[in-house]
């Protein structure tokens, strides 16, 4: 399954620049896992060590966040576009 994954500004320096790179898999953890093999260093900065999703990063498949599916194990489709957006806070 070919997946679409948007890359946000701060994580491009991981993609060597790339704002979009396309990846494969039929979950977003194996989609994710995908972009990591290509581009060591950025499956950390989006994932925790214990598997689990940062708290500050937000995914999003085709405009619904998967944590309000199944997380990480959320199904993708061919063609399908995943959306990473780190959280903004500020005061």
């Amino acid at each position: 399954m070919s997946v679409e994954v948007m890359i946000p500004t701060v994580l491009r320096p991981k993609t060597g620049g790339q704002a979009v790179v396309c990846a494969e898999g039929t979950t977003v953890r194996e989609v994710l896992a995908a972009v990591e093999a290509v581009h060591p260093g950025f499956g950390p900065m989006v994932v925790e060590a214990s598997g689990a999703l940062k708290r500050f990063i937000n995914v999003f498949l085709d405009d619904e966040d998967v944590r309000y599916r199944q997380g990480l194990d959320t199904p993708v489709a061919d063609g399908a576009t995943l959306l990473i957006l780190p959280a903004v806070a500020g005061g």
